[in-house]
């Protein structure tokens, strides 16, 4: 979500709509105010509550005091905004305060949805309490558009909010071709510190139960067992979480799969790597012969199209946004949920067969220039014009001009 904020607001910019993006204060040595999205537009980091990391049940005591720090910023400032984009259940909770005393229609995305990570929860800790439900229905009641990131998500809004549908508008996210796009896989294991003969499976994500790493172990594990790596060895690299176990708040997650490996006897060919920045995952992913996504949910994947960006096949979940992004056959395979053995088939058909490899590589490539950002963001112009079209404040605001501004 952090990265579609701050790629959108940076491709709005050169289209002359300026963003203030509002954000809670999670740290005081941090410049409450930053100019790193380029164009004048802004990240204002609200104080609301400790200027700490806090725990999502607790953050949403704090909403009304963070919708009265943006209120007080923008009138210190004396701004005037156009519209509300607001992302996320909470800042939507937010985003009605601002509607209410600014009179301006608010857009919003959900991003992940409540209701469907209750229906995958595979621990309490996943389990999402009512107050979120609750909230997501009253956002959905008085946002003048949602955006949805595929035809499965507005099911989804269908079928479990019973929202009206013409008030959904199907709005991908985008990717920055400028940044992920095809290394050479030589030049790629070079940054990252691998020979150029090693090959390499990858998994980018959260470190939770939902994910399904467990099942990409065993799928692992079944190719061993076949000997399906004695011609073709291959290794698997997790970027999340924390890497080393050793830690005093180590993920309980990451401590479950890393039994797993050794249950599996997988310690030769799977390493945690920690997180990663963005700024370098283009590298891992020119790397990989694929990359996958075992999850049970994923509202819409963006790093299967950061993975097919920069050319490399993805095996994923046939599972919410996945089963529309990933082309299954084409930019590379989609799989049932929590099926080890289909996923093991998929994983050594890419590896054995290296013109497949390459042509699901070039047809991934090929596939996510449908989703540049210069193209999405677009979209999500038209469609503010078309809010503020259909809007009737007492002065109707218009969208054009360096002079617009936009809360997101």
């Amino acid at each position: 979500m952090n990265v579609y904020v701050r790629d959108l607001t940076r491709h709005l910019g050169p289209m002359g709509i300026q963003v203030d993006v509002y954000t809670r204060s999670q740290d005081e040595h941090v410049p409450h105010v930053l100019h790193d999205l380029g164009y004048g537009n802004r990240v204002v980091h609200i104080p609301a509550g400790p200027e700490t990391p806090l725990p999502k049940e607790e953050l949403a005591s704090y909403i009304p005091e963070f919708a009265n720090g943006i209120l007080a910023f923008s009138r210190s400032k004396d701004l005037h905004y156009d519209l509300v984009h607001s992302h996320y259940w909470m800042s939507g909770i937010a985003a009605r305060d601002l509607k209410m005393k600014w009179d301006l229609p608010v857009v919003h995305m959900f991003h992940t949805l409540g209701m469907m990570k209750q229906r995958v929860a595979r621990t309490d800790d996943e389990i999402e309490g009512d107050y979120r439900l609750d909230g997501e229905r009253q956002v959905l009641q008085f946002a003048d558009r949602i955006v949805a990131a595929t035809q499965a998500e507005l099911a989804q809004l269908q079928w479990l909010y019973k929202v009206d549908t013409k008030r959904i508008t199907v709005i991908p996210p985008g990717v920055d071709l400028s940044h992920f796009y095809p290394i050479p896989p030589d030049e790629a294991k070079e940054f990252i510190g691998i020979p150029p003969c090693d090959r390499m499976l990858l998994y980018v994500g959260r470190i939770e139960p939902l994910k399904g790493i467990d099942t990409l172990l065993e799928a692992l594990y079944r190719i061993r067992q076949r000997d399906g790596f004695d011609e073709h060895p291959v290794c698997l690299a997790i970027i999340g979480g924390e890497a080393d176990a050793s830690q005093e708040h180590l993920n309980v997650e990451m401590a479950r799969l890393q039994e797993l490996r050794e249950k599996f006897d997988l310690g030769d060919f799977v390493t945690f790597l920690g997180k990663r920045s963005q700024d370098t995952l283009q590298y891992y992913y020119s790397a990989a012969e694929a990359v996958v996504m075992p999850s049970h949910y994923e509202s819409f994947g963006m790093v299967a199209l950061e993975a097919m960006a920069c050319g490399t096949p993805v095996v994923a979940s046939q599972v919410g946004g996945l089963a529309f992004l990933v082309q299954d056959g084409k930019t590379g395979y989609t799989v049932p949920v929590e099926d080890p053995q289909a996923l093991a088939e998929r994983l050594m058909a890419l590896i054995y067969d290296p013109q497949l490899h390459a042509r699901m590589g070039r047809q991934a490539a090929e596939f996510a220039r449908n989703y540049s950002w210069n193209l999405i963001a677009g979209r999500i112009l038209d469609l503010y014009r078309q809010v503020l079209e259909g809007y009737k404040p007492a002065q109707a605001p218009s969208l054009a001009g360096d002079s617009s501004r936009l809360s997101a």
